[in-house]
């Protein structure tokens, strides 16, 4: 008859969560120090492992080892994984709290083990503090991260584990919950197969996290510039070029400005390039605070910047020109004078090149008359 060995399965996924903990660290090595967490991630394997070890060498070893310590280093290393995601998105783990909680875990332990053995109690401590940790780490995530696929997936583990602990509590508060870490019982079978699964592959979804996480600031270094958060160039001309098509099959184009900040050049060369930059990065917060989600600014060279307002006419476009003239005339120390020209989509025929074409010829118009003023082309 076929019998499923708890033993070599806690041993083959222990191995490998020892391999996802090396590969967290070198990962820890080479990432960018500002995407925190890693090492936490990485501790959270090994010291399920330590733990599996512990249990594994319960006949050989003291009881304050192999039952105390055991289930000492399963919490701290689900709270080590807890402390890794709250550093991944710069949150300060709340150690005082939890180690207050692992500290009393312990004296419940040695009570339930030594002075006045007893199972059950100890499971019923053990299993209830367990769900606690996966209950804050599941909160922690649902609240503050972006619900992205490997996000999605941590989430989908931990939420599956409370249920197996939820089953382990309410069998050993029944009283149907035999005594012995290695027993065969169908609840310790599911309850040991569920955790070493998870212990896997919660840390294959730190590394996932991780890696999306450098992917997506890869891509946004790619498509922005460094100072000011806008669009760089070319990205820009590419959502102007696919609005464009949109436009061709919707029928509602986009308006196009060409902003210029109005002599760049004397605040450069009276205050300093520093306080040429922080107007320039000033300028771009200023006027993506007031554009829609669709809006798109983006930096075309220096300090001229263009603006793509998608199915949007020349009269709205107009207000939100206005909008910018106003805000950049708060009274902040920061403030420049900008000449805008814009011009809107004029039907199928119209290209991307003639709409660039005609909103530089509209931004010259301004600054020929004046500066600090919008025309339209």
């Amino acid at each position: 008859m076929f019998t499923f060995d708890l033993r070599s399965f806690i041993a083959l996924g222990s191995v490998m969560a020892m391999l996802m903990a090396l590969v967290l660290l070198l990962m820890r090595l080479q990432y960018p120090a500002h995407i925190r967490g890693l090492a936490n991630w990485a501790a959270a394997p090994v010291l399920w492992f330590l733990a599996s070890i512990l249990f594994a060498t319960r006949d050989a070893l003291h009881p304050m080892l192999t039952i105390v310590g055991a289930n000492l280093a399963i919490m701290l290393g689900s709270l080590m994984f807890y402390a890794g995601c709250q550093r991944f998105l710069d949150h300060a783990p709340q150690w005082r709290v939890w180690m207050a909680c692992l500290v009393g875990a312990a004296l419940v332990f040695v009570w339930f083990t030594f002075q006045q053995p007893n199972y059950p109690a100890r499971l019923v401590v053990f299993t209830v503090l367990m769900m606690g940790i996966y209950g804050a780490n599941l909160r922690f995530l649902v609240q503050h991260a972006d619900q992205r696929l490997p996000v999605r997936m941590v989430e989908f583990l931990l939420a599956l584990h409370l249920v197996a602990l939820l089953g382990r509590c309410i069998t050993a508060l029944l009283g149907r919950q035999a005594e012995g870490f290695f027993n065969p019982s169908l609840v310790q079978t599911l309850y040991i197969g569920s955790f070493s699964l998870t212990a896997l592959m919660l840390s294959v979804g730190a590394v996932l996290m991780a890696s999306d996480r450098l992917v997506t600031e890869l891509e946004h270094l790619a498509t922005h510039d460094a100072l000011t958060q806008a669009y760089n160039r070319r990205a820009l001309l590419q959502q102007c070029e696919d609005e464009i098509v949109r436009s061709q099959r919707s029928g509602r184009g986009p308006a196009l400005m060409m902003l210029d900040l109005d002599h760049f050049k004397l605040v450069n060369d009276s205050l300093g390039h520093q306080h040429g930059d922080a107007v320039l990065a000033h300028f771009a917060r200023t006027t993506n605070a007031l554009l829609r989600r669709q809006d798109r600014l983006g930096r075309y060279g220096g300090e001229e910047f263009t603006l793509l307002l998608p199915e949007t006419g020349v009269a709205n476009a107009q207000r939100v020109a206005e909008r910018i003239h106003a805000a950049l005339a708060s009274g902040h120390p920061l403030d420049c004078r900008v000449s805008i020209g814009l011009t809107a989509w004029l039907g199928p025929q119209d290209t991307l090149d003639a709409m660039l074409a005609r909103a530089d010829r509209a931004l010259y118009q301004a600054k020929e008359q004046g500066r600090n003023r919008t025309c339209a082309a």
